[in-house]
């Protein structure tokens, strides 16, 4: 089979591999339909952070299940299926509790490969999501609504419920890429009254007003928190959604919450600092991490896109084939693409 891999920062390339098989009885074995390349992939990409060699990537994906292990009971051999990158189990205390993303019982070393031509998903019969019909049921955008349901929609939707939007509330969006704008959509989903989304890309922006955005700041730093406190009437954000994870967005996302607030974190910390005086003399909470992709679908989302009451679909921008993956990092890299869609079958 074909799968993309890391060579080395700035270069994947596709490589032939064997089938994977059925290794463990939790296991199903995925034909993938569509993949795409998040934007936590460039940190590697970028050689920002650290990556084997030849190692496969991608961890986003729906597809179709060709097989499962013995213990596999709610999926079978058929079902089209979301493939989320957090592997819940369903039954330890993390997953209980709601979040999946913090599963207890996931595989060391095994969330890679998803932009392939097939995948050995573990912890199958609770972690996939089953999607009602097949592929051919569904219009071009709402399959792409449903490949952001392996990680964009239900990580911006965990940035939303982490920060606890609620109904009235105004919301500052830190990050235009496709979780801060899958942020937006989270955030009008829980009701936010006022969205206050930070852009400088002239498409991205207009992507987020499209989503519910009300306010849109281009400015950084202290000039963006100026701004964002006179939108306010120098009060503050009811709730902020962290959706980058640098040290700047971290400390812009603090420094515009009103007191009492949650910062939702759900960017991916890259040598982040906090001072634990902004967040104490404030009484600014500050949570998030790994999205409880599973939970979300089943108990949200997956109702939402199918419904089109949501349509997180309209981040894919730019499509290439599994053979043209390189072009598909370099366009997100470049920032020519929001996110690259990659179609893998049909």
């Amino acid at each position: 089979m074909k799968v993309a891999v890391f060579v080395a920062p700035g270069e994947v390339a596709i490589r032939e591999m064997d089938k994977p098989v059925i290794q463990q009885p939790t296991d199903a074995i995925i034909r993938i339909v569509r993949a795409c390349v998040c934007g936590s992939d460039l940190w590697w990409f970028r050689g920002i952070s650290q990556r084997k060699t030849e190692s496969p990537v991608g961890h986003e994906a729906i597809g179709i299940v060709e097989a499962v292990g013995h213990a596999v009971t709610h999926i079978q051999s058929g079902d089209f299926v979301i493939v989320p990158f957090t592997h819940g189990c369903g039954h330890c205390a993390a997953c209980k509790a709601g979040f999946d993303g913090n599963c207890q019982n996931q595989e060391q070393g095994g969330n890679g490969g998803y932009q392939g031509e097939y995948l050995r998903f573990s912890n199958a019969d609770w972690a996939l999501v089953k999607i009602p019909g097949q592929p051919q049921d569904y219009s071009d955008s709402v399959l792409n609504s449903l490949l952001t349901l392996a990680d964009v929609m239900a990580t911006g939707y965990h940035a939303a419920a982490s920060a606890e939007v609620k109904p009235g509330d105004t919301v500052v969006v830190m990050g235009d890429g496709a979780v801060g704008l899958c942020g937006v959509i989270a955030a009008k989903l829980r009701g936010a009254e006022r969205i206050i989304a930070m852009s400088r890309h002239p498409d991205r922006a207009q992507l987020a007003q499209e989503f519910g955005a009300t306010d849109i700041v281009p400015e950084r730093g202290d000039e963006a928190v100026k701004k964002v406190l006179a939108l306010t009437s120098q009060a503050g954000a009811d709730a902020v959604l962290e959706c980058v994870g640098t040290k700047q967005s971290l400390q812009t996302a603090i420094a515009v919450a009103r007191s009492g607030a949650i910062v939702g974190c759900v960017g991916v910390p890259q040598q982040t600092e906090i001072k634990t005086g902004d967040i104490f003399w404030r009484n600014i909470g500050l949570r998030g991490g790994i999205a409880s992709v599973t939970t979300y679908d089943k108990n949200l989302l997956l109702q939402a896109v199918l419904n089109e009451e949501i349509q997180p679909g309209k981040v894919f921008n730019q499509r290439f084939d599994l053979a043209d993956i390189q072009a598909a990092y370099q366009a997100m890299d470049q920032r020519q693409a929001i996110k690259s869609l990659l179609i893998i079958s049909h």
